[in-house]
């Protein structure tokens, strides 16, 4: 009898598994309070502590979405500058979520704005308790926002690293 050799096994072409979809694009408020204090969103079903976020819809910039995250400011949220762009790779797609502080609020101008999820509250905390509480990811996020906004820098964060950091001009 003839001896058949055993097949090779058969190789695919595997795809990388990131970037599958389009990424998501998403916005993130510091919206400082007075000297010392922050506008967080308590989310009730979790019973979190988080900033307000929102998406960033195609054609908008990071800016205008962010009017629509906190609506209700009678001329509008006073947005000063987008001072970070975070970027993670999930499993198939990037998340890209750009942060924007205001000008500092009077807590009455706080009061006014409401939040785009109905399930949060917003409420005004000492930065430091707003801080503590906060997630590891977003206390991160907070911590470089208020960094880069003291110093006058825009930070570039890829999966937790500072990538780069380039100095801003006063306009």
């Amino acid at each position: 009898m003839p001896t058949v050799a055993p097949a090779a096994p058969v190789v695919r072409a595997r795809a990388p598994y990131e970037n599958w979809r389009p990424p998501i694009i998403g916005v993130t408020v510091l919206v400082p309070v007075g000297a010392d204090e922050l506008l967080t969103a308590d989310a009730t079903d979790c019973g979190c502590l988080v900033l307000p976020t929102g998406a960033v819809e195609e054609g908008q910039t990071p800016e205008q979405a962010a009017q629509f995250v906190l609506p209700g400011a009678h001329n509008g949220l006073p947005v000063l500058r987008r001072v970070a762009v975070d970027q993670v790779q999930m499993r198939r797609r990037k998340v890209i979520t750009h942060l924007v502080v205001t000008s500092p609020l009077t807590h009455e101008d706080a009061a006014v704005l409401t939040y785009r999820d109905p399930r949060a509250v917003l409420r005004v905390l000492p930065t430091t308790r707003t801080i503590a509480d906060l997630p590891e990811r977003a206390r991160a996020r907070a911590l470089l926002g208020l960094q880069a906004l003291a110093i006058g820098v825009m930070a570039y964060v890829e999966d937790g690293t500072v990538q780069r950091v380039e100095s801003v001009s006063a306009a």
